[in-house]
């Protein structure tokens, strides 16, 4: 039988599923069943910085007496705070597989002291899901891209355990971003974020929201980044996540050069039984191709491993529509 096992962010997996960051993470009985069903590590549900403001705010409105929104803030954030620590320790008495936590922060104030905590209450890892829109045209992209690596700095300062950066693909230079991120401090990256994408109902005139589940053809932009940065950045560990819905995605993702693979939309729409079925085609390929291990043939398609790398740097479809008039 091939070995599975994996290292990622200096942990030991089992395999390199991991169920990403969602509602199926978000409590012991849902993670029990991810664990039963083979994952080799879970995230966390985020803990979301916008999400306490915009509760604390909500009570503020009812409120009379101005005096109380400064309790009323520190009260939601600690209430929410104290409830992902009790997650955090409940998981890690109930489970074996690694638990890496999550906080979506874009301010590094209040969530460097956070961090500290979420390490006191036992997580394997954190992972920083940031991200906020750059509306502001009068901001140097690189003002932005400080904020990434202010946090990242500040939080790699405070805490021991690894710390990973789960990015969105927006960027100028992905690469860039990346090398910045390793020299504060950073051990990995997950690429790419999944964000809120607005819709508009065209009979209401409403804004409404796009669906929130990657497809298959969403693996491609990714394959693409893993590749190279597997090359570009070596001592950065990489987590695929996005457009994974079959156990050959994530064969492909290990031979762009991934450490490890996160599943999310297909355990929505199928279940997390099918965590077994993507093992199980692992296994089978390997297998049949002779590897004993995945680091046998971990990145033997990224950038600088194939005979023509340039073909991860093409953006036309010049042999493919050239001749079309």
């Amino acid at each position: 039988m091939p070995d599975l096992g994996v290292n990622y962010l200096g942990l030991k997996l089992k395999n390199p599923l991991i169920a990403g960051s969602s509602g199926l993470t978000s409590s012991i009985d849902r993670i029990k069943l991810l664990e039963q069903a083979g994952a080799g590590a879970v995230v966390l549900k985020s803990l979301f910085e916008e999400q306490i403001n915009y509760e604390a705010g909500s009570m503020i409105q009812d409120q009379d007496y101005p005096e109380a929104e400064d309790y009323i803030k520190n009260y939601t954030k600690a209430h929410s705070v104290d409830n992902y620590l009790d997650l955090i320790a409940g998981v890690k008495k109930s489970v074996d597989i690694p638990v890496i936590a999550s906080i979506n922060c874009i301010s590094a104030s209040d969530w460097t002291g956070f961090s500290r905590m979420i390490e006191e209450a036992g997580a394997d890892a954190l992972e920083l899901n940031v991200f906020f829109l750059p509306v502001d045209k009068q901001i140097p992209s690189v003002d932005y891209e400080n904020i990434y690596c202010d946090l990242a700095t500040r939080i790699c300062k405070t805490i021991r355990i690894p710390v990973s950066v789960k990015l969105g693909s927006h960027f100028t230079n992905v690469l860039g971003v990346i090398d910045r991120l390793y020299a504060r401090g950073v051990k990995g990256v997950v690429m790419f974020n999944r964000f809120y994408e607005p819709d508009i109902d065209i009979d209401t005139l409403r804004l409404t929201s796009a669906d929130i589940f990657s497809t298959a053809a969403d693996l491609r932009h990714v394959l693409r980044w893993v590749a190279l940065v597997h090359d570009k950045i070596q001592k950065v560990d990489i987590s695929a996540s996005t457009g994974v819905h079959s156990w050959e995605a994530v064969v492909k993702q290990l031979l762009a050069g991934a450490k490890t693979v996160q599943v999310c939309s297909m355990l929505y729409r199928k279940g997390t039984g099918e965590i077994g079925g993507l093992i199980r085609g692992l296994e089978e390929w390997m297998k049949n191709k002779g590897y004993d291990s995945i680091d046998q043939f971990r990145g033997k398609m990224s950038y600088r491993s194939i005979t023509d790398p340039a073909a991860y740097e093409r953006v036309q479809f010049m042999k493919y529509f050239s001749g079309v008039d």
